[in-house]
């Protein structure tokens, strides 16, 4: 059996490996180098962490995450992940923290209520204006995103997988399991997943209303040197807000140091849909849009104009309006993975595993469509690797 992968991103590179592993034939296409410094993939950290306000599917696709990176981490021979713990906060009129809270609790995951006062004794650079509810999660973390997606495009190398770079597909035919390339080569296999990002809907323009490019600008942030070691101990932390599209809230990833002692930046991000945009081009932060940025951290990072911008990046969200994965059949040999919605990084290696197995015919599509579109009540029609062991090296 041959598949065709279209996207060299977390989720296409991970179903090389799981359909690889399964004795496929696998080539993978990437219209840029691996890793592509404009793909969705490529920063220099993702986030991994239970809180999902009220999203119990993914709450728990959370635990199957985490056993499936112990398996990558397995085959790949290294851990590129940092533990920070994740502090979740919430303002007034909020209740974001508390939907996580009660969904954490019934799904039996470690979590510790704060007040004000307790987080401000713990993480004294930030202010606890309008604070009203908050928790601490001692799991959650930074999965080191390029070197996880420059370490498994060598491992898949080296199991002989074809990987195509610097090869920009321009047509898919799903009927016939075929790809066309700028150049004009024709690719032919028995199937074609489309895991394109951003780029999705120009290859699938009937998937366009659940595969939407999304300008997102995210901050790198220099601390003044005093509290350089006390966000190098911090944990990340969530304060998103009521909804996707509400306009509250942001998101900050605390510094570490990687496993050949890099250093990694803090970054905060604002976790809002942003505006529709082509993800090839106009790839520079605006002034306007740092500030925006900053904007929503003001209130929460203390003294925060004594914090330089070091970097600011756009990276543009794969988006469906109510943030569910979407796994399609679209033809007799066609098939395609969209709609992360800057949250799917977290999930690659299970998504990898469950689509392989679809691919393979071990699972259903219809079911595992319904598993990654987080609708817990799924979790028992499909197998997932993950849950056999607690334990994958």
């Amino acid at each position: 059996m041959k598949t065709i992968i279209v996207g060299g991103g977390i989720m296409g590179l991970s179903t090389a490996r799981a359909l690889k592993k399964l004795g496929h034939e696998v080539v993978l296409i990437e219209q840029g180098a691996l890793p592509n410094p404009l793909g969705t993939s490529v920063d220099q950290h993702r986030l991994i962490r239970y809180p999902y306000g009220a999203q119990r599917g993914y709450t728990r696709m959370v635990r199957h995450a985490y056993h499936a990176w112990k398996r990558l981490w397995h085959d790949l021979k290294m851990t590129l992940y940092a533990e920070t713990g994740t502090l979740v906060l919430s303002g007034a009129g909020d209740d974001w923290a508390k939907a996580c809270a009660a969904i954490l609790t019934e799904e039996e995951i470690e979590h510790l209520p704060f007040d004000a006062a307790t987080v401000l004794g713990r993480w004294p650079m930030l202010s606890g204006e309008g604070l009203q509810d908050a928790f601490y999660c001692p799991s959650g973390g930074v999965l080191f995103a390029e070197a996880i997606v420059a370490a498994l495009s060598s491992h898949l190398r080296e199991r002989g997988v074809t990987l195509l770079t610097q090869k920009k597909v321009v047509a898919v035919d799903p009927e016939m399991g075929r790809v066309t390339l700028a150049d004009k080569t024709v690719l032919q296999a028995d199937h074609v997943l489309v895991t394109a990002g951003p780029w999705t809907a120009q290859l699938l323009p009937g998937l366009a209303p659940v595969s939407r490019s999304s300008r997102q600008v995210v901050v790198y942030l220099q601390p003044p040197a005093d509290l350089g070691a006390s966000w190098y101990a911090a944990p990340m932390l969530l304060e998103i807000g009521q909804g996707q599209n509400s306009g509250q809230g942001f998101y900050l990833v605390p510094p570490r140091i990687t496993r050949d002692g890099m250093r990694t930046g803090l970054k905060i991000g604002d976790h809002t849909f942003g505006p529709t945009a082509d993800p090839g081009i106009d790839r520079d932060a605006t002034q306007d849009e740092i500030d925006a940025i900053l904007a929503k951290a003001r209130h929460r990072i203390a003294d925060l104009d004594q914090y330089r911008v070091s970097q600011a990046k756009t990276c543009f969200y794969d988006v469906e309006a109510d943030e569910k994965f979407q796994f399609r059949q679209i033809g007799p040999r066609g098939y395609a993975f969209c709609g992360t919605s800057g949250h799917g990084f977290k999930f690659g290696p299970v998504v990898g595993e469950v689509i392989a197995d679809a691919l393979a015919g071990k699972a259903s599509v219809e079911e595992t469509a319904r598993w990654l579109a987080g609708e817990a009540d799924a979790d028992h029609i499909i197998s997932v690797p993950a849950a056999a062991s607690e334990s994958s090296g």
